[in-house]
Protein backbone atom coordinates (compact mmCIF):
# COMPACT_ATOMS: atom_id res chain seq x y z
CA UNK A 1 0.00 0.00 0.00
CA UNK A 2 2.89 2.17 0.86
CA UNK A 3 4.76 1.58 -2.14
CA UNK A 4 1.60 2.26 -4.19
CA UNK A 5 0.51 5.90 -2.48
CA UNK A 6 4.45 6.70 -3.63
CA UNK A 7 4.29 5.45 -7.15
CA UNK A 8 0.85 7.38 -7.32
CA UNK A 9 2.19 10.62 -5.41
CA UNK A 10 5.12 10.21 -8.15
CA UNK A 11 3.40 10.55 -11.09
CA UNK A 12 1.10 13.21 -10.10
CA UNK A 13 4.32 15.43 -9.60
CA UNK A 14 5.99 14.35 -13.06
CA UNK A 15 2.26 14.93 -14.59
CA UNK A 16 2.35 18.66 -12.50
CA UNK A 17 6.07 19.06 -13.63
CA UNK A 18 4.92 17.99 -17.79
CA UNK A 19 2.29 20.97 -17.33
CA UNK A 20 4.41 23.26 -16.27
CA UNK A 21 7.44 22.87 -19.06
CA UNK A 22 6.14 26.58 -20.32
CA UNK A 23 9.63 26.18 -21.94
CA UNK A 24 7.87 24.56 -25.23
CA UNK A 25 5.50 26.87 -25.59
CA UNK A 26 8.61 29.67 -26.31
CA UNK A 27 9.83 27.08 -28.38
CA UNK A 28 7.34 25.94 -30.60
CA UNK A 29 6.40 29.68 -31.04
CA UNK A 30 9.82 30.42 -32.30
CA UNK A 31 9.55 26.97 -34.86
CA UNK A 32 5.81 28.49 -36.25
CA UNK A 33 5.06 32.14 -37.44
CA UNK A 34 1.46 30.93 -37.62
CA UNK A 35 1.64 29.93 -34.11
CA UNK A 36 3.12 32.51 -32.58
CA UNK A 37 0.07 34.53 -34.49
CA UNK A 38 -2.53 32.42 -33.23
CA UNK A 39 -1.23 32.82 -29.63
CA UNK A 40 -0.84 36.30 -29.66
CA UNK A 41 -4.63 36.78 -30.88
CA UNK A 42 -5.86 34.76 -27.96
CA UNK A 43 -3.47 36.50 -25.30
CA UNK A 44 -4.69 39.71 -27.23
CA UNK A 45 -8.51 38.74 -26.94
CA UNK A 46 -8.52 36.99 -23.53
CA UNK A 47 -5.61 39.24 -21.88
CA UNK A 48 -5.67 42.55 -23.00
CA UNK A 49 -9.69 42.95 -23.92
CA UNK A 50 -11.50 40.77 -21.61
CA UNK A 51 -9.53 40.65 -18.59
CA UNK A 52 -8.70 44.01 -19.03
CA UNK A 53 -12.51 44.95 -18.89
CA UNK A 54 -12.86 43.33 -15.93
CA UNK A 55 -10.08 44.91 -14.09
CA UNK A 56 -11.23 48.67 -15.55
CA UNK A 57 -14.41 47.92 -13.77
CA UNK A 58 -13.62 46.53 -10.86
CA UNK A 59 -10.97 49.36 -10.25
CA UNK A 60 -12.53 52.33 -11.83
CA UNK A 61 -16.02 51.94 -13.12
CA UNK A 62 -17.15 50.54 -10.11
CA UNK A 63 -15.95 52.60 -7.57
CA UNK A 64 -16.80 55.22 -9.68
CA UNK A 65 -20.27 54.85 -9.47
CA UNK A 66 -19.81 54.20 -5.79
CA UNK A 67 -18.78 57.78 -5.50
CA UNK A 68 -21.51 59.21 -7.66
CA UNK A 69 -24.32 56.95 -6.19
CA UNK A 70 -23.42 56.28 -2.57
CA UNK A 71 -25.09 54.31 -0.37
CA UNK A 72 -24.54 55.74 2.57
CA UNK A 73 -24.44 59.02 3.92
CA UNK A 74 -21.30 61.01 5.20
CA UNK A 75 -21.20 63.35 8.23
CA UNK A 76 -20.90 66.22 5.90
CA UNK A 77 -23.79 65.01 3.68
CA UNK A 78 -27.06 67.16 4.01
CA UNK A 79 -29.94 64.80 5.40
CA UNK A 80 -31.70 65.71 1.78
CA UNK A 81 -29.49 64.10 -0.15
CA UNK A 82 -29.16 61.38 2.28
CA UNK A 83 -32.96 60.55 1.44
CA UNK A 84 -32.02 59.46 -1.71
CA UNK A 85 -29.93 56.57 -1.08
CA UNK A 86 -32.25 53.25 -1.12
CA UNK A 87 -32.78 55.07 -4.66
CA UNK A 88 -28.73 55.47 -5.52
CA UNK A 89 -28.13 51.95 -4.68
CA UNK A 90 -30.87 50.88 -6.90
CA UNK A 91 -29.69 52.68 -10.06
CA UNK A 92 -26.31 51.90 -9.30
CA UNK A 93 -27.27 48.63 -9.27
CA UNK A 94 -29.24 48.67 -12.34
CA UNK A 95 -26.32 50.25 -14.46
CA UNK A 96 -23.66 47.24 -12.83
CA UNK A 97 -26.31 44.65 -14.06
CA UNK A 98 -26.34 46.91 -17.90
CA UNK A 99 -22.33 46.33 -17.79
CA UNK A 100 -22.75 42.73 -17.32
CA UNK A 101 -25.21 42.30 -19.78
CA UNK A 102 -24.73 44.86 -22.91
CA UNK A 103 -20.48 43.99 -22.53
CA UNK A 104 -19.33 41.08 -20.00
CA UNK A 105 -21.52 38.45 -21.07
CA UNK A 106 -21.53 39.32 -24.98
CA UNK A 107 -17.67 39.33 -24.77
CA UNK A 108 -17.64 36.55 -22.46
CA UNK A 109 -19.85 34.62 -25.66
CA UNK A 110 -17.24 36.05 -28.35
CA UNK A 111 -14.36 34.77 -26.22
CA UNK A 112 -15.43 31.10 -25.66
CA UNK A 113 -15.94 30.72 -29.52
CA UNK A 114 -13.06 32.67 -31.12
CA UNK A 115 -10.94 30.63 -28.52
CA UNK A 116 -12.40 27.67 -29.27
CA UNK A 117 -11.99 27.56 -32.89
CA UNK A 118 -7.86 29.41 -32.07
CA UNK A 119 -7.34 26.66 -29.86
CA UNK A 120 -7.59 23.95 -32.87
CA UNK A 121 -5.43 25.87 -34.73
CA UNK A 122 -2.73 26.78 -31.95
CA UNK A 123 -2.87 22.93 -31.39
CA UNK A 124 -2.50 22.14 -35.22
CA UNK A 125 0.25 24.10 -35.95
CA UNK A 126 1.99 23.41 -32.29
CA UNK A 127 1.86 19.38 -33.63
CA UNK A 128 3.29 20.53 -37.26
CA UNK A 129 5.87 22.65 -35.65
CA UNK A 130 7.14 19.38 -33.38
CA UNK A 131 6.39 16.99 -36.62
CA UNK A 132 8.92 19.65 -38.69
CA UNK A 133 11.47 19.60 -35.59
CA UNK A 134 15.00 18.32 -35.93
CA UNK A 135 15.25 15.43 -33.54
CA UNK A 136 18.00 13.90 -32.67
CA UNK A 137 18.83 10.21 -33.13
CA UNK A 138 17.44 8.54 -30.02
CA UNK A 139 14.18 10.70 -30.42
CA UNK A 140 14.02 9.79 -33.89
CA UNK A 141 14.14 6.33 -32.97
CA UNK A 142 11.39 6.62 -29.99
CA UNK A 143 9.15 8.69 -32.67
CA UNK A 144 9.48 5.86 -35.50
CA UNK A 145 8.32 3.09 -32.66
CA UNK A 146 5.07 5.68 -32.30
CA UNK A 147 4.53 6.19 -35.65
CA UNK A 148 3.99 2.79 -36.44
CA UNK A 149 1.89 2.04 -33.27
CA UNK A 150 -0.20 4.83 -34.52
CA UNK A 151 0.14 3.24 -37.87
CA UNK A 152 -0.99 0.09 -36.29
CA UNK A 153 -4.06 1.62 -34.55
CA UNK A 154 -5.32 3.72 -37.50
CA UNK A 155 -5.10 0.18 -39.53
CA UNK A 156 -7.99 -1.00 -37.46
CA UNK A 157 -10.07 2.00 -38.90
CA UNK A 158 -11.41 1.01 -42.41
CA UNK A 159 -10.93 3.39 -45.07
CA UNK A 160 -13.10 5.34 -47.18
CA UNK A 161 -17.00 5.96 -46.28
CA UNK A 162 -17.08 3.80 -43.50
CA UNK A 163 -13.94 5.16 -41.62
CA UNK A 164 -15.20 8.52 -42.27
CA UNK A 165 -18.39 7.59 -40.96
CA UNK A 166 -16.98 6.14 -37.88
CA UNK A 167 -14.44 9.24 -37.11
CA UNK A 168 -18.05 11.57 -37.53
CA UNK A 169 -19.55 8.95 -34.26
CA UNK A 170 -16.65 9.26 -32.09
CA UNK A 171 -16.58 12.65 -32.42
CA UNK A 172 -20.43 12.88 -31.46
CA UNK A 173 -20.16 10.21 -28.63
CA UNK A 174 -16.89 12.70 -27.41
CA UNK A 175 -19.18 15.51 -26.99
CA UNK A 176 -21.62 14.03 -25.57
CA UNK A 177 -18.85 12.00 -23.24
CA UNK A 178 -17.15 15.46 -22.06
CA UNK A 179 -21.15 17.09 -21.61
CA UNK A 180 -21.98 14.52 -18.84
CA UNK A 181 -18.70 14.70 -17.24
CA UNK A 182 -18.69 18.36 -16.84
CA UNK A 183 -22.64 17.58 -15.37
CA UNK A 184 -20.81 14.98 -13.16
CA UNK A 185 -18.04 17.84 -12.10
CA UNK A 186 -20.88 20.17 -11.29
CA UNK A 187 -22.74 18.21 -9.26
CA UNK A 188 -20.21 16.83 -7.23
CA UNK A 189 -19.28 20.03 -5.86
CA UNK A 190 -22.36 20.34 -4.18
CA UNK A 191 -21.56 17.67 -1.93
CA UNK A 192 -20.85 18.45 1.42
CA UNK A 193 -17.26 18.27 3.06
CA UNK A 194 -15.79 16.54 0.22
CA UNK A 195 -17.47 18.23 -2.38
CA UNK A 196 -14.43 20.72 -2.98
CA UNK A 197 -11.82 18.18 -2.99
CA UNK A 198 -13.82 15.74 -5.40
CA UNK A 199 -14.54 18.83 -8.00
CA UNK A 200 -10.88 19.63 -7.98
CA UNK A 201 -9.92 16.25 -8.89
CA UNK A 202 -12.16 15.72 -11.74
CA UNK A 203 -11.57 19.25 -13.12
CA UNK A 204 -8.03 18.16 -12.95
CA UNK A 205 -8.74 14.85 -14.78
CA UNK A 206 -10.95 16.90 -17.39
CA UNK A 207 -8.93 19.85 -18.49
CA UNK A 208 -5.72 17.17 -18.68
CA UNK A 209 -8.38 15.07 -21.11
CA UNK A 210 -9.23 18.58 -23.12
CA UNK A 211 -4.99 19.04 -23.67
CA UNK A 212 -4.61 16.08 -25.05
CA UNK A 213 -7.66 15.78 -26.69
CA UNK A 214 -6.21 17.62 -29.88
CA UNK A 215 -3.04 15.79 -30.05
CA UNK A 216 -4.89 12.51 -30.55
CA UNK A 217 -7.04 13.80 -32.93
CA UNK A 218 -4.37 15.02 -34.57
CA UNK A 219 -2.76 11.48 -34.50
CA UNK A 220 -5.55 10.08 -35.73
CA UNK A 221 -6.12 7.65 -32.20
CA UNK A 222 -9.50 5.96 -31.73
CA UNK A 223 -11.66 7.19 -28.78
CA UNK A 224 -11.57 4.15 -27.07
CA UNK A 225 -7.89 3.54 -26.93
CA UNK A 226 -7.74 7.52 -25.65
CA UNK A 227 -10.01 6.48 -22.88
CA UNK A 228 -8.22 3.29 -22.04
CA UNK A 229 -4.92 4.67 -22.02
CA UNK A 230 -6.32 7.83 -19.79
CA UNK A 231 -7.58 6.15 -17.16
CA UNK A 232 -4.71 3.98 -16.84
CA UNK A 233 -2.38 6.10 -16.22
CA UNK A 234 -5.05 8.67 -13.96
CA UNK A 235 -2.24 9.63 -11.90
CA UNK A 236 -0.22 11.29 -14.31
CA UNK A 237 -3.34 13.18 -15.69
CA UNK A 238 -4.65 13.90 -12.60
CA UNK A 239 -0.94 16.11 -11.98
CA UNK A 240 -1.01 17.24 -15.47
CA UNK A 241 -4.28 19.04 -14.91
CA UNK A 242 -3.25 20.09 -11.12
CA UNK A 243 -1.67 23.91 -12.69
CA UNK A 244 -5.15 24.27 -14.66
CA UNK A 245 -7.19 24.10 -11.84
CA UNK A 246 -4.92 25.99 -8.94
CA UNK A 247 -4.90 28.81 -11.50
CA UNK A 248 -9.00 29.67 -11.67
CA UNK A 249 -10.13 27.36 -8.52
CA UNK A 250 -11.10 30.27 -6.11
CA UNK A 251 -11.97 32.95 -8.57
CA UNK A 252 -15.41 34.09 -9.70
CA UNK A 253 -16.94 32.76 -12.76
CA UNK A 254 -15.78 35.76 -14.95
CA UNK A 255 -12.29 36.18 -13.95
CA UNK A 256 -11.38 32.66 -13.90
CA UNK A 257 -12.55 31.69 -17.52
CA UNK A 258 -11.06 35.00 -18.85
CA UNK A 259 -7.67 33.63 -17.45
CA UNK A 260 -8.09 29.88 -17.99
CA UNK A 261 -8.65 30.80 -21.54
CA UNK A 262 -5.49 33.08 -21.47
CA UNK A 263 -3.70 29.47 -19.87
CA UNK A 264 -5.48 26.96 -21.85
CA UNK A 265 -3.57 27.26 -25.18
CA UNK A 266 -0.38 26.81 -22.94
CA UNK A 267 -1.67 24.03 -21.30
CA UNK A 268 -2.45 22.58 -25.01
CA UNK A 269 1.15 23.38 -26.00
CA UNK A 270 3.41 21.37 -23.33
CA UNK A 271 0.44 18.61 -23.70
CA UNK A 272 1.59 18.89 -27.69
CA UNK A 273 4.80 18.15 -26.77
CA UNK A 274 5.18 15.52 -23.63
CA UNK A 275 5.19 12.23 -24.81
CA UNK A 276 2.79 9.82 -22.64
CA UNK A 277 0.49 9.82 -25.75
CA UNK A 278 3.13 8.15 -27.73
CA UNK A 279 3.12 5.09 -25.40
CA UNK A 280 -0.60 4.10 -26.50
CA UNK A 281 -0.07 1.36 -28.97
CA UNK A 282 2.74 -0.02 -26.80
CA UNK A 283 2.10 -2.82 -24.39
CA UNK A 284 1.43 -1.98 -21.04
CA UNK A 285 4.28 -2.58 -18.98
CA UNK A 286 6.32 -0.22 -20.75
CA UNK A 287 4.36 2.82 -18.54
CA UNK A 288 5.17 3.59 -15.34
CA UNK A 289 1.72 3.53 -13.96
CA UNK A 290 1.02 -0.25 -15.09
CA UNK A 291 0.91 -1.29 -11.53
CA UNK A 292 -1.63 1.67 -10.40
CA UNK A 293 -4.67 -0.52 -12.42
CA UNK A 294 -7.82 1.20 -14.67
CA UNK A 295 -9.65 3.56 -13.04
CA UNK A 296 -13.27 4.22 -14.27
CA UNK A 297 -13.42 7.93 -14.08
CA UNK A 298 -15.77 7.97 -17.04
CA UNK A 299 -17.85 5.38 -15.79
CA UNK A 300 -21.17 7.40 -15.24
CA UNK A 301 -20.43 9.66 -18.20
CA UNK A 302 -19.88 6.78 -20.60
CA UNK A 303 -23.00 5.06 -19.72
CA UNK A 304 -25.25 7.97 -19.96
CA UNK A 305 -23.67 8.52 -23.25
CA UNK A 306 -23.76 5.32 -24.24
CA UNK A 307 -27.76 5.80 -23.80
CA UNK A 308 -27.89 9.00 -25.43
CA UNK A 309 -26.52 7.49 -28.44
CA UNK A 310 -28.29 4.10 -29.00
CA UNK A 311 -31.54 7.14 -28.79
CA UNK A 312 -29.96 8.53 -31.44
CA UNK A 313 -29.17 5.89 -33.88
CA UNK A 314 -32.44 4.53 -33.14
CA UNK A 315 -34.21 8.14 -33.85
CA UNK A 316 -32.26 8.49 -37.04
CA UNK A 317 -32.73 4.59 -38.20
CA UNK A 318 -36.62 5.35 -37.53
CA UNK A 319 -36.03 8.92 -39.60
CA UNK A 320 -34.43 6.90 -42.57
CA UNK A 321 -37.21 4.38 -42.44
CA UNK A 322 -39.86 6.76 -42.78
CA UNK A 323 -38.21 8.37 -45.68
CA UNK A 324 -37.59 5.33 -47.23
CA UNK A 325 -41.33 4.00 -46.57
CA UNK A 326 -42.24 8.12 -48.42
CA UNK A 327 -40.27 7.38 -51.31
CA UNK A 328 -41.83 3.99 -52.13
CA UNK A 329 -45.48 5.24 -51.20
CA UNK A 330 -44.72 8.27 -54.15
CA UNK A 331 -43.23 5.87 -56.52
CA UNK A 332 -45.95 4.18 -56.49
CA UNK A 333 -48.77 6.76 -56.66
CA UNK A 334 -46.12 7.93 -59.32
CA UNK A 335 -45.83 4.79 -61.23
CA UNK A 336 -50.28 4.53 -60.68
CA UNK A 337 -50.48 7.78 -62.19
CA UNK A 338 -48.49 6.89 -65.17
CA UNK A 339 -50.45 3.41 -65.64
CA UNK A 340 -53.45 5.63 -65.66
CA UNK A 341 -52.13 8.08 -67.51
CA UNK A 342 -51.23 5.29 -70.22
CA UNK A 343 -54.55 3.62 -70.11
CA UNK A 344 -56.57 6.93 -70.78
CA UNK A 345 -54.24 8.08 -73.88
CA UNK A 346 -55.20 4.45 -75.12
CA UNK A 347 -58.69 5.15 -74.46
CA UNK A 348 -58.80 8.24 -76.41
CA UNK A 349 -56.88 6.45 -79.49
CA UNK A 350 -59.11 3.92 -79.72
CA UNK A 351 -62.34 6.27 -79.71
CA UNK A 352 -60.27 8.44 -82.33
CA UNK A 353 -59.84 5.57 -84.86
CA UNK A 354 -63.32 4.30 -83.94
CA UNK A 355 -64.58 8.35 -84.81
CA UNK A 356 -62.86 7.71 -88.26
CA UNK A 357 -63.84 4.54 -89.48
Amino acid sequence: MRSKSKQVLLLWLEGFREACSLHRVVILCLRSRKLLLRTGQCFLLNGLIFLGSLGVFKWFIDPSLQWILPDQCSPLTSQEFCSYGGFYAFLRGGLLQLFYVFWFYPLYMLSFILSNIWYNDIAKHGFEAIEISDLNSAEALRQGEALASLNMANAERPSGLGGVMIGIGEQVYSILLLTFFFLEVCVVGVIPYIGKILNFLLLSWMYAYYCYEYKWNFSGISLKKRLDFFQSNWAFFAGFGSPCVLAIFFLSPLVSGALMAILFPLFVLTATGSGPEKLIGAPRRTWKCAGLGKLPIFYIADTLSHTVFLVILSSTDSCFSNFRAALRSSDTHAHGRRHAAANSKATDMKNTRFMLK
